[in-house]
């Protein structure tokens, strides 16, 4: 399960600090729910910009990194149908300049984590995520507003699931139990694999040793109040740098028509620096960010919000 919420306090204005992207929303079942919960979906913009340095990256340079991209995910598609191994061993050796710009966009940026971590099949049975949409009032609000009338209950940990044997399971809370015919278990794999959750009976071995070989990915948030539009960018535009290094971002850029601007910190890099700290994580999103559109950046930047949700 990921994180869904949507904050107003921070910035005054819908500021989702977990999920975001509402990927596929022609076929997307909570993008076809948003009527009924009176929300506003609407199409991202489509395509991503580049910055090389302080400039733009031209028409060629962007066929470059395109074709490039598209060589990489034919090659792990094309490994993934002779046997699995990681995403970065499929990779082709000489992909040249273009090679950690793309490693960060299929890897960190897409998935959490760096190729290295992710399976050539699993990447290659993924759905594509050609077209995507956002939620004007915000995803977590999206996401409430479809729960309102259920009976959740918050700040309720679960401690134990006794199942098996006989209909029906109970969940075992720091409030009582709570009896139902199913339990629907989203917890992460580090949950299972530390069994902070006790199974009665225990789960069996080959569903423990699964989550504990499945690493949990990082993918944080760093939100800058920038006023004035000072980026020059759209509404909901999506930017990344050539890179020559893990050590990059992207920029969601004027969120919903807002003036946030959210700095998108991901895969092994990311978590290095979430561990850091808050500090040290805004530090990072204004120095990327003034080496790709300039200094003068620092003294436009108002209200700052780091996510940390590692």
């Amino acid at each position: 399960g990921g994180r869904c919420v949507t904050d107003t306090g921070i910035f005054g204005v819908p500021y989702d600090r977990g999920a975001h992207w509402i990927h596929m929303p022609d076929i997307n079942p909570v993008a076809k729910l948003a009527a009924q919960a009176g929300v506003d979906i609407y199409p991202a913009p489509p395509g991503q910009r580049v910055r090389i340095g302080r400039r733009y990256a031209r028409e060629s340079e962007m066929e470059d990194y395109l074709a490039t991209q598209v060589r990489a995910t034919g090659a792990i598609a094309d490994a993934a149908r002779r046997a699995d191994m990681s995403c970065a061993q499929a990779l082709p050796k000489d992909l040249g300049e273009w090679r950690s710009t793309v490693e960060f966009f299929l890897g960190p940026f897409g998935c959490g984590k760096d190729l290295a971590e992710i399976s050539a099949v699993d990447f290659a049975r993924s759905a594509e995520r050609d077209v995507d949409a956002f939620c004007r009032q915000g995803f977590g609000t999206l996401i409430a507003r479809l729960a309102t009338g259920l009976p959740v209950q918050l700040s309720t940990p679960a401690t134990a699931i006794e199942w098996g044997g006989r209909p029906g399971v109970d969940v075992v809370t720091g409030k009582g139990r709570i009896s139902a015919a199913t339990a629907i278990v989203t917890v992460s794999t580090n949950v299972l694999a530390a069994s902070k959750i006790r199974f009665s009976p225990e789960l069996p071995k080959r569903h423990l040793d699964a989550a504990a070989r499945l690493k949990l990915g990082s993918y944080d948030h760093v939100a800058l109040e920038l006023p004035g539009n000072p980026l020059g960018l759209r509404a909901d535009e999506l930017v990344f740098e050539k890179s020559n290094g893990p050590r990059t971002a992207a920029i969601l850029a004027n969120a919903a028509g807002s003036t946030l601007c959210i700095v998108e910190l991901a895969g092994s890099f990311g978590r290095d620096i979430s561990a850091r700290g808050e500090k040290e994580m805004v530090a990072f999103a204004l120095e990327w960010t003034t080496k790709l559109f300039g200094a003068d950046l620092k003294a436009v930047v108002q209200r700052r919000h780091a996510t940390r949700w590692n």
